[in-house]
């Protein structure tokens, strides 16, 4: 059974840093295009950043310049470093991923972010 373990979540100030982290369990397959969303509450789920298998990113507008995706191949791990945190990045942030040959999509459970003023 594939999951999707996220780590990284938690409290940190205006301005501060953290680092999230989503790995593929429980298969041999790699994820091919890997996504973290974020839905704050009574909000939408939205895209915050994506990368691909050859490693081409898309970022939200609002994270452009903070934000950093990356992939670890062996590791079966993609990654957001956040940086320069704002009280609007606060929400449940998701990874999404495609796994192996055809595609099979997953979600993971989330990691809470929460930014103090």
């Amino acid at each position: 059974q594939v999951q999707l373990v996220e780590s990284g979540g938690g409290l940190v100030q205006t301005g501060g840093s953290l680092k999230l982290s989503c790995t593929a369990s429980g298969t041999q397959l790699s994820i091919n295009t890997g996504s973290w969303y974020r839905q704050a509450p009574g909000k939408s789920r939205d895209l915050v950043a994506s990368i691909t298998e050859g490693g081409s990113t898309v970022y939200a507008d609002s994270v452009k310049g903070r934000f950093t995706i990356s992939r670890d191949n062996a590791k079966k791990t993609v990654y957001l470093e956040m940086n320069s945190l704002k009280p609007e990045d606060t929400a449940d942030y998701i990874c999404d991923a495609r796994v192996g040959p055809y595609y099979a999509h997953y979600w993971g459970q989330g990691t809470q972010v929460t930014v103090s003023p």
